[in-house]
């Protein structure tokens, strides 16, 4: 029996992520595994992540090891990736996709709208403190790095939940009101209590790709004739492809990165009739919430259409939504497109 070896972040998130699917894919091979622990820049530097590079600032060095053949396999948050892959490099697999919701986890379990006038709430992540802004503009959003256990301990009554950070190795406690994280991270790390409420995206509409993990190889991997490539096939989940593939393609044509403003969601619905329906909604920000663009639109997905074809398809819907956004800018584009 082969085995194949995986790359992944450090982090107790990412080691998580990254386990669930390399078991997937040895049971799939009936091979073995090896984790391969590598350290990225975003791992590294310290301050807002707009300001280390946003996009890729997660990926890169999986990639590279990728290149370099330190690893076969490398497993990412989807919404972490550049919108545009790299040539030479394949997603391979996107798994059945996890909640896309974002988790409010604040003291006394309150929801946004219970929270007090002028409350403090951190949050990391442009999108996030945008459309916090927008929904209630009396809330004092505060930039937040670190682990989700040392973002969580942030909020009073949360404490114990802090967990050693490199980026935060002094980071406060219990200073804040709330935090916004990711529903599927907390999930995946088992920390769903902590979650007052998760937000419906009619509120905040989550990142591109949120809630999605992509296993990424080198593309001459990814043929399905050899075990492993056979067993990126068979991982590969077509709703979650169709959806972050839509999301993507409205990133790329747009040169946006994950650290911007923006919010993207499609969900794929079976017909009665047969087929699906792809549905795509976006929305841009002003980073003080006091503008807000949307834009959205909608395909039919064929029944027994071949794969490619759907994939690309839902590409199109993606670029059509982008370009919805670009004939009707109203100035907020320029908080988006990557410098």
């Amino acid at each position: 029996m082969g085995t194949f070896t995986v790359g992944t972040r450090g982090s107790k998130l990412a080691l998580t992520q990254t386990t669930t699917a390399a078991e997937a894919l040895a049971g799939h091979a009936e091979q073995g595994y090896e984790l391969i622990t590598v350290k990225t820049e975003g791992d590294i530097l310290t301050g807002p992540l707009a300001q280390m590079g946003g996009t890729g600032v997660f990926a890169s060095a999986l990639r590279q090891a990728l290149f370099d053949k330190t690893c076969d396999v490398a497993v990412h948050s989807l919404k972490d990736l550049p919108a545009k892959d790299l040539e030479g490099l394949t997603i391979a697999s996107v798994p059945v996709r996890a909640d896309v919701r974002d988790a409010l986890c604040s003291a006394d379990d309150l929801t946004l709208d219970q929270l007090p006038q002028g409350a403090k709430v951190g949050t990391g992540s442009p999108r996030r403190a945008a459309q916090l802004r927008a929904a209630r503009p009396d809330l004092q959003v505060e930039d937040i790095r670190g682990n989700v256990g040392t973002r969580l301990a942030r909020v009073r009554g949360h404490e114990a939940a802090a967990e050693a950070s490199p980026q935060a190795p002094n980071a406060a406690r219990g200073d804040l009101d709330a935090v916004v994280l990711a529903g599927a991270g907390l999930k995946r790390l088992g920390m769903e209590h902590h979650i007052a409420e998760l937000l419906p995206p009619e509120v905040m509409l989550p990142a591109p790709g949120q809630g999605a993990l992509a296993v990424e190889v080198r593309a001459e991997d990814a043929v399905p004739v050899a075990p492993l490539g056979f067993a990126l096939a068979l991982y590969d989940d077509i709703p979650a492809r169709l959806e972050t593939s839509a999301e993507r393609g409205m990133l790329a044509r747009l040169n946006a990165g994950c650290s911007a403003p923006i919010g993207g969601l499609a969900r794929y619905a079976d017909n009665p009739d047969g087929g699906a329906t792809l549905r795509l909604d976006s929305v841009i920000c002003a980073p003080d919430g006091t503008q807000v663009q949307r834009a959205g639109g909608e395909i039919a997905i064929e029944a027994g259409a071949e794969r490619s074809v759907s994939v690309e398809r839902a590409i199109q819907l993606g670029t059509s939504v982008a370009e919805q956004l670009l004939a009707e800018d109203f100035g907020l584009l320029k908080h988006v497109v990557d410098s």
